[in-house]
């Protein structure tokens, strides 16, 4: 079973596509180009370089947030796209859980964090023991002191990967034992990741449609929260 997967929740962007559970090859960008862009164009030109078109791919996935509200946006219209015109299933997974999907080499916890802004981070924490992997916290949008509270009781090493690794790291490196700051090319988001969690539900036996994905943005837009706030204020 082929398996491509994009991942468009921060400034980096990239593709994978994964056969049978393995990564046959992925493309990544941390240009600053714009996602809508780059997007398919890297896609195309990976199913190419692979000897393959996008008849011979038989499920999209996508990292469905949390993340940037308009890169979760492209990546979940791409994933639909392709998916509809295909009539072949479409996955959206945690974009929190997919970044420790990609990396988690060494028996530990694994603390997934993301710059939320406004003094928070989108974070979830996953337990790996003999390559499986638990989920530990689901994902969330708190405050790094919130977070501190969370991780202080567990005593085994915590790897920190994302985007906001090194904001915690940072914050909460000084006065917390086994805090552990992956390297940089190993913080990023990953199509990967997505992809092989795509592939562990698919051998579940899950199937979702295009229709059946929805961004999971953890908390409102500042539009929305403008929005809300003006409606609040007429009110009274």
């Amino acid at each position: 079973m082929r398996i491509l997967a994009f991942e468009t929740s921060a400034k980096a962007v990239s593709v994978a596509l994964v056969e049978d559970g393995n990564l046959v090859g992925e493309y990544l960008q941390n240009s600053g180009q714009t996602h809508s862009r780059t997007l398919m164009k890297m896609a195309e030109d990976l199913l190419k370089n692979c000897d393959l078109t996008p008849a011979d791919v038989d499920a999209v996935a996508c990292a469905a947030g949390p993340g940037s509200f308009t890169g979760v946006r492209i990546g979940a219209a791409a994933a639909k796209g392709f998916a509809w015109g295909r009539e072949i299933p479409c996955y959206g997974v945690s974009t929190l859980e997919a970044m420790v999907r990609s990396v988690a080499y060494a028996d530990g916890i694994y603390v997934a964090a993301m710059d939320a802004r406004r003094s928070q981070v989108y974070t979830a924490a996953f337990s790996c023991r003999g390559g499986a992997i638990t989920r530990l916290l689901d994902d969330c949008a708190i405050s790094l002191e919130e977070l501190r509270e969370i991780l202080r009781p567990w005593k085994e090493t915590k790897f920190l990967v994302g985007d906001g690794a090194q904001l915690c790291y940072n914050t909460l490196g000084s006065d917390m034992d086994g805090l552990v700051l992956l390297p940089e090319q190993l913080r990023q988001q990953r199509a990967a990741g997505a992809a092989l969690l795509a592939w562990d539900m698919a051998k579940a036996g899950q199937s979702p449609s295009g229709a059946e994905l929805i961004p999971n943005y953890l908390r409102l837009s500042q539009a929305e929260r403008e929005r809300q706030k003006k409606l609040e204020l007429e009110r009274g």
